[in-house]
């Protein structure tokens, strides 16, 4: 029987070290870049503390617009951001709506169009919310408000994330 031995050339082998080793030193140097990029993705977010608004006494049945700051801390750089929520009460029940517009995020005010009274109005595209923040269908926001996580203790209220309606 003749076996057959299957030589590598010198040729060969050097492409093989050489490819080897390249592609080794390629992993490292994209490996750091990708856990950059996937490492703030993956890091659980961490929930928002609620932050104190305004006193209770204070709401109507009205909506009225009220603007507070929160810590946000993005990776190594801690600042201050500022909100701002339509709030209103009927009877006990509070709301709180964010002003965000669900169409392209501008900034929605409250009984600010002549033609439609008592509703939320956005400026950009004449999007129009009911006073719950449920969109009206026909105008182009897609979606209702968010609505702010809120609570009330000792007398004041206090917010937290802003959700989409509905959204535990």
């Amino acid at each position: 029987m003749s076996e057959k031995r299957h030589q590598v050339s010198r040729r060969q082998f050097l492409n093989y070290t050489l490819t080897g080793v390249g592609g080794f030193m390629a992993a490292g140097m994209l490996m750091p870049m990708v856990r950059f990029a996937l490492d703030p993705v993956l890091r659980p977010t961490e929930n928002q503390e609620m932050v104190q608004v305004v006193s209770v006494d204070e709401l109507t049945e009205e909506p009225q617009r009220f603007d507070f700051k929160i810590n946000q801390v993005d990776a190594w750089y801690e600042s201050e951001e500022s909100r701002s929520a339509w709030v209103y009460k009927n009877g006990d029940k509070v709301t709180a709506l964010s002003p965000i517009c669900k169409h392209l995020g501008c900034t929605v005010n409250w009984n600010s169009d002549p033609k439609n009274k008592n509703m939320f109005f956005c400026p950009c595209h004449y999007g129009l919310y009911e006073k719950d923040g449920t969109n009206v269908p026909g105008t182009p926001p897609l979606g209702p408000l968010d609505h702010y996580e809120h609570e009330i203790r000792d007398g004041f209220l206090y917010l937290g994330k802003a959700k989409p309606k509905g959204a535990g």
